[in-house]
């Protein structure tokens, strides 16, 4: 019987992967991949983004989310060729595989998470973890 974590135990850092080695279906029904494309590494919006990302990690591992970063146009990942961004661009897709947001513009950890929480595997988690908070 698996026991529930408290808040003094330590969480799982946040994974932060390359898409080059990453297949999105690897995480169906496990992880919520937020997917941040850019041209380059130097872009300033891929950099404050991941600033973002960084700064509030443990919000966004609380709700299963895995980090996939593409920002190499040249190599032609196999995420990049399915969802086509241009320049810089934020995806988050739910346990389910599929696409959920697309924004042109950096986010904070608190607009990733409102998404997340308003969603309805979202929301059966929260139940159930409140259900097993009383037993």
């Amino acid at each position: 019987m698996a026991q529930a974590q408290t808040a003094a135990e330590p969480t799982e850092p946040l994974a932060i992967l390359n898409a080059v080695d990453t297949d999105l279906n690897e995480f169906k029904w496990i992880k919520r991949p937020v997917v941040i494309f850019a041209d380059s590494e130097f872009d300033p919006a891929f950099v404050e983004q991941m600033e973002l990302i960084v700064s509030e990690a443990d919000r966004l591992v609380e709700r299963d989310v895995v980090v996939i970063t593409d920002t190499d146009p040249d190599a032609r990942s196999e995420i990049r060729l399915r969802m086509r961004p241009r320049g810089f661009m934020l995806t988050l897709v739910g346990k389910d595989g599929q696409l959920k947001i697309r924004k042109p513009f950096p986010q904070d950890v608190r607009e990733i998470t409102a998404s997340i929480d308003k969603m309805p595997m979202r929301q059966r988690e929260i139940r159930e973890a409140k259900e097993a908070a009383r037993n």
